[in-house]
């Protein structure tokens, strides 16, 4: 007869086993759902006139983006919207030639089965919370916040604060024309001065609405700077470069990273 130890030896390696045979069969419906809603795109007719958006901003772009960040994609897993916004990112990487791991993910609200289901696409996960303060570095960037908060938003312009730096950016994400339209303009000054400055330096084109898609991609529109409009800004526009903070602001709709235990990604905090 075995050992009691023995026995729970071997229990805990088909635990073991039952838990990797649960996670790989968890990754793999994850993935199914993910294909199928790619497919639901491209048979909606959805993509192909988003598409022609994306286009729209290269033309006016110096070059084309050679890497991409995406913040804010939420629990895909469970989630059809957030599924419907990362196929719609890896047709994107597609149909701009940027290879899969030059694509970078950061969302506080990842699982660990969902960042292990990210490395298997081949995309990499951001180690830390940046609050979107990520720099272009030189590399043309597009980003992909779909419904993010305005201050993160506010954070990557400030990041990136000058003409050189705005003109390699496209973001796609929630319409700065609506933000304008929508926020009294002494808050958006106040409280995302950086979203309030470039407005006059932006070229903006909406993805086209779908009644499929309507909480999936509202209020989402492509957005641009060409150097020439960032040029004819006032010189005291890039005066101000000081860190924003929202002291004021009642409502920041972003996780900082103070916030608590979700400063890291699951795969750098399992590591």
């Amino acid at each position: 007869r075995m050992a009691a130890g023995g026995w729970r030896r071997a229990g805990g390696g088909r635990r073991r086993r039952r838990a990797g045979g649960e996670a790989a069969a968890e990754g793999g419906a994850v993935r199914r759902r993910l294909r199928e809603a790619r497919d639901d795109l491209l048979s909606s007719g959805f993509w192909a006139a988003s598409a022609g958006a994306v286009r729209a901003s290269l033309g006016g772009s110096a070059e084309p983006p050679a890497r991409c960040v995406c913040y804010g994609l939420g629990r895909f897993s469970g989630c059809p919207a957030a599924r419907h916004q990362l196929a719609f990112l890896l047709l994107l990487l597609e149909e701009l030639g940027v290879p899969p791991g030059r694509c970078s993910l950061f969302d506080p609200a990842f699982s660990a089965q969902e960042a292990a289901a990210l490395g298997q696409l081949g995309l990499r996960l951001l180690p830390d919370n940046e609050e979107g303060k990520h720099g272009v570095e030189g590399s043309a960037t597009l980003f992909y916040m779909v419904h993010c908060g305005k201050a993160l938003y506010n954070n990557l312009l400030w990041r990136n604060w000058s003409a050189g730096a705005l003109s390699k950016m496209v973001i796609i994400g929630n319409s700065f024309k609506g933000m304008e339209e929508r926020l009294l303009s002494r808050i958006l000054e106040r409280d995302y001065s950086y979203i309030a400055k470039v407005l006059k330096g932006t070229e903006e084109v909406a993805l086209p609405t779908h009644p499929r898609y309507l909480d999936t991609f509202n209020d989402t529109s492509v957005h641009w700077f060409p150097v020439q409009k960032l040029k004819e800004l006032s010189p005291e526009v890039w005066d101000f470069v000081e860190e924003p903070t929202y002291r004021d602001c009642d409502d920041v709709e972003i996780i900082r990273k103070e916030d608590g235990a979700d400063r890291r990604s699951p795969a750098a905090a399992e590591s």
